[in-house]
């Protein structure tokens, strides 16, 4: 994986986008390679490291920033807050994602953790940083993936096209300075030890739509 074309990773689109930090994200995907080697158990698995950038970054007009997947074996999909359909109960900061949807938009939750409806739709569901060792959270920090994460925030902002950022709790926040004049919607992560400080009543999906028809863009169905 390490030496395929950026091509045969990604969507054209990102390929190019990516191109200046091609470095750091093979850097990554070898230090990713020796640790399986040794044993280590890579989340989530190599066709899904690269997920949030197989849809094209033209279509792009909500980016949503998460810290880093998820650490139990057969939750990360690739996409940040986002499991495996089959996963239950639904990791608790996605349960609390969907109790806010319901309060904000008067809807029931979506009966699964997959988010690639929401994909489709134009939400990038970016990670921070795009892989973990199993059962370690936060274990491939500093591996090279913030290079490639920067990159593609400055990219997505770069753009003469709508957009709208969420970005919850204080990781998300430090891309804040990247985003250049996009419109922000910020609160605390849905995190159960932060939710309850301003994540709940922040009507995140609602406040994204009216900032996309302020832009003349289309809302997200976030359904």
């Amino acid at each position: 994986m390490a030496a395929a074309p950026l091509e045969d990773l990604v969507h054209p689109e990102w390929a190019a986008a990516l191109a200046p930090c091609e470095a750091s994200l093979r850097a990554a995907l070898r230090a990713l390679a020796d640790r399986a080697y040794d044993g280590a158990q890579i989340l989530p698995p190599p066709s899904r490291l690269l997920r949030a950038f197989g849809w094209p970054l033209s279509s792009v007009k909500v980016l949503v920033i998460g810290q880093d997947p998820y650490p139990t074996p057969g939750h990360a999909i690739g996409l940040s807050f986002a499991c495996d359909a089959r996963v239950r109960p639904l990791p608790r900061s996605l349960a609390n994602i969907y109790r806010e949807l319901a309060d904000d938009l008067g809807v029931p939750a979506p009966s699964t953790g997959d988010l690639s409806g929401w994909a489709q739709e134009g939400v990038l569901l970016l990670n921070r940083v795009l892989s973990v060792e199993a059962g370690a959270a936060g274990s491939h920090r500093r591996l090279g993936w913030e290079a490639v994460t920067d990159t593609a925030v400055r990219a997505v902002a770069s753009r003469a096209l709508p957009l709208v950022a969420i970005l919850w709790g204080r990781d998300a926040q430090s891309v804040a300075p990247l985003l250049g004049t996009t419109p922000v919607i910020a609160s605390a992560h849905p995190s159960p030890l932060s939710a309850s400080r301003g994540f709940f009543g922040s009507r995140p999906f609602s406040r994204a739509n009216e900032l996309l028809a302020a832009q003349g863009a289309e809302p997200v169905h976030w359904v």
